[in-house]
């Protein structure tokens, strides 16, 4: 046996070795998309948050459109909270919303109601890890991640989760994936960047202030 061989050989070895852990760590994390779960990802895909809901107007919370009755606004005229309640909406889901509160500082009401017996009484339910809320999602659930500003003048911030199948690493580094409107509008981004503006909401590991709820969704079934 010459040494290219054996070199080779050697090579070939230590690449069978790794590659169980490199297939592990390869694998999503947080389990398959389901059928509801693609068309949840629709959904969000169709939802036109990246022309709708935009910063600096004002608009009619469940469609995003510019409302007549209140042209313009300013750099900090934001609509994560009306985005998330139009998508409850848009799956018989409710989330506070318009006329019950009005859109200012809507995302730290939503996290408080969110938090209430009466949610849990519709159908809400705290998730625990990014991982049960990102697989929730795969399954086509209602999720959505919610930072509650600790100064009450202050907006906070709320974004609806979407089916990913990224890998465990991906998920502690950079959180659930997720659609949101904001300071920037998102068909898809991860946790860490839609909430990034956010001091302390997320931390990697899911460490941070940013919290989980889900709620099931009957989709309608096909044949």
């Amino acid at each position: 046996m010459n040494l290219r061989t054996t070199v080779f050989g050697l090579l070939a070895g230590l690449l069978l070795a790794a590659a169980p852990g490199a297939r592990a760590s390869a694998q999503p994390c947080c389990g398959p998309i389901t059928a509801d779960g693609a068309k949840l990802a629709h959904l969000l895909d169709t939802s036109g948050v990246d022309h709708l809901w935009l910063i600096a107007q004002h608009v009619i919370w469940n469609t995003g459109e510019p409302d007549p009755a209140r042209p313009g606004g300013t750099n900090h005229t934001t609509h994560c909270s009306a985005y998330a309640a139009a998508m409850a909406q848009r799956v018989g889901v409710y989330l506070l919303r318009p006329p019950q509160h009005s859109q200012a500082l809507l995302a730290n009401a939503q996290m408080a109601w969110l938090d209430s017996d009466t949610a849990r009484q519709d159908g809400w339910r705290p998730v625990a890890s990014p991982a049960e809320a990102q697989a929730a999602a795969n399954r086509g659930e209602l999720v959505v991640a919610v930072f509650q500003n600790p100064n009450p003048d202050r907006p906070g911030h709320i974004a609806v989760l979407r089916p990913s199948e990224k890998t465990q690493v991906e998920l502690d580094r950079d959180g659930p994936q997720e659609a949101q409107a904001g300071t920037h509008n998102w068909l898809s981004t991860s946790v860490a960047e839609g909430f990034h503006g956010h001091h302390g909401a997320w931390e990697p590991g899911g460490s941070g202030t940013v919290r989980f709820f889900a709620h099931a969704v009957a989709w309608p079934q096909s044949g």
